[in-house]
């Protein structure tokens, strides 16, 4: 059995589900559990829908007609023959409208899962049924009644133990349902839910990490996640013109990659899969005859070509305390601590006696408060519009190729990664 996951890209339009059904093809004779993400940008829309419901005047239904048409397109465009989608999608807006005809609650994180989920079970619904008219059956799951979570809302921790207890009692359901023919389960990725039974949803870009939990949940042979590009490149090609496809990395550089920003992989998503020694693919939807990336335990392809990760419109801001004593443990503790309370993360730091210096996003309404409750302790100096470069298996041509016409503010090396926070000008 594999897991394979098609994000929002590889299901924008109804051209890309009928997509899917081709990829699926090509393993006629494989169990396949699908994780699906909401459609194209959808989550964005979704998003837009939310504030809208929670301004004063809760005016939204403009938001909601939008989403509502741009479904009912796609559903069109596929011409399934029989109503049952048509009536599916009727049902899911009416839930949702009577999820927004109730005022919001206190918590925007609360309201935030139960609304925005919706994306991922409309888009569910239309790919399954797709599938069924293409002679691909297959069964509908709600994701929201198999990943167990806590009641960390938009960032949900997941509870293991119980999770994999419901998704192999369901799996086991699926695959008695289909006897001795080929299981195929679809469900949402990106969501779960409480023991209350509230919905939850697990990070922006969740679905990958879906795809994970519900691997190790079943022991996959394998995970394959579908995307808009080759595979995992060793930049951004979108920055990085000579951007080189990585064949082959093991579980550790995909995990530091994430870390730094690589935008391909979910954090998340290794983990699980590396505690079972499960491989994961990531493959080109629009060229899915090609291998593209596999991820696995093996680390001899690591160092063989550099990579590159680039993130732009950073900070830079620097503490030195007033009275001029020395930075320690007291000091780190309590700026971390404020960092942490406004949800900043600290893409890099560096200290010295005097001196605490950090990289963070650029994030102004949370910046200027943690200025502000800091100058008074500290001197804070700070540079905007700088871009902070890390470079996995570095060797110095590599680096002084990337600095022509920029000044370095800060430096770090290690054996095998160098990062610098940079601006324009020598």
């Amino acid at each position: 059995m594999d897991v394979y996951k098609f994000g929002g890209a590889s299901v924008k339009d109804a051209t890309g589900v009928a997509n899917v059904v081709q990829i699926i093809k090509m393993v006629p004779n494989k169990d396949l559990v699908l994780v699906v993400s909401a459609m194209g940008k959808m989550t964005n829309a979704f998003e837009k829908l939310l504030k809208a419901y929670r301004a004063d005047g809760g005016d939204w239904m403009k938001e909601f007609n939008s989403i509502k048409a741009f479904h009912e397109k796609v559903a069109a465009e596929l011409k399934i023959p029989n109503t049952r989608l048509q009536e599916g999608i009727r049902q899911i807006f009416s839930e949702l409208e009577l999820a927004l005809s109730k005022p919001p609650t206190d918590n925007y994180d609360y309201d935030y899962d139960r609304i925005v989920s919706f994306g991922e079970i409309l888009s569910t619904k239309i790919v399954s049924e797709y599938l069924q008219a293409a002679g691909l059956e297959n069964t509908w799951v709600d994701a929201r009644t198999i990943i167990r979570t806590d009641n960390t809302y938009r960032e949900a921790r997941v509870e293991w133990a119980k999770t994999r207890e419901l998704v192999k009692e369901k799996w086991s359901e699926v695959k008695a349902g289909f006897g001795s023919n080929r299981s195929m389960m679809i469900t949402q990725g990106f969501i779960g839910h409480t023991a209350e039974r509230n919905t939850t949803t697990l990070g922006r870009e969740g679905s990958d990490f879906s795809a994970a939990i519900l691997a190790y949940s079943l022991k996959a042979e394998s995970v394959s996640i579908w995307k808009d590009v080759p595979g995992v490149l060793n930049a951004d090609p979108k920055t990085y013109s000579d951007a080189v496809l990585l064949k082959r990395i093991s579980y550790r550089e995909a995990i530091e990659l994430s870390y730094y920003g690589a935008s391909v992989i979910h954090p998340k998503t290794i983990k699980p899969l590396q505690n079972e020694k499960i491989p994961l693919y990531v493959r080109s939807f629009s060229n899915f005859e090609q291998q593209g990336t596999i991820i696995e335990t093996a680390t001899f392809s690591d160092s063989l070509i550099p990579s590159f990760i680039f993130k732009n419109n950073q900070v830079l801001i620097s503490f030195t305390p007033r009275d001029f004593s020395f930075i320690v443990e007291e000091n780190l503790s309590e700026l971390f601590g404020i960092f942490a309370s406004y949800g900043v993360k600290i893409n890099l730091m560096q200290n010295s006696a005097l001196n605490f210096s950090v990289c963070v996003d650029s994030q102004r309404e949370s910046l200027d408060a943690i200025l502000g409750i800091c100058q008074e302790k500290y001197e804070v100096l700070y540079n905007e519009n700088c871009q902070l470069v890390t470079i996995r298996h570095y060797d110095q041509e590599t680096i002084s190729r990337l600095l022509i016409g920029k000044s370095v503010l800060v430096e770090q090396r290690s054996r095998s990664t160098a990062r610098m926070v940079l601006v324009d000008g020598n």
